[in-house]
């Protein structure tokens, strides 16, 4: 009996790989683009979080070489915060603007009563 088991266990296919378990199981493409979607959103927070974060810490990285290299004063790391805030807002903007647009896109057009001529 143990043999049967074992044997049957030798037997079984790989599991497969990425979306095709949602495919085999009868959900269809809706669960692969909702799927995709999710990974999509991820992207764009992760990418929103580093056009904010960088310019700030590139900013401070920098002044702090000043500061040690040439002796820089340290009221240096208050324009330096400044200029990396406003480049941080200056992306965030354009990450926006470019979010925005894609999400217009995204949507049908809808058609009024005279704009159908």
């Amino acid at each position: 009996m143990i043999k049967i088991l074992c044997e049957k266990n030798l037997h079984h296919a790989p599991p497969p790989v990425g979306g095709e378990h949602i495919l085999q199981q009868g959900r269809g493409t809706d669960a692969v683009k909702g799927l995709y979607k999710t990974l999509e959103d991820l992207v764009w927070l992760t990418q929103l979080g580093l056009n904010l974060l960088l310019p700030l810490v590139l900013c401070l990285g920098g002044c702090w070489w000043a500061v040690n290299h040439w002796g820089w004063p340290m009221w240096v790391y208050i324009p330096a915060i400044l200029l990396g805030l406003a480049a941080g807002a200056q992306n965030f903007w354009v990450f926006a603007k470019e979010h925005l647009k894609r999400a217009q896109k995204d949507k049908p057009r809808r058609v009024g009563f005279n704009s159908h001529l």
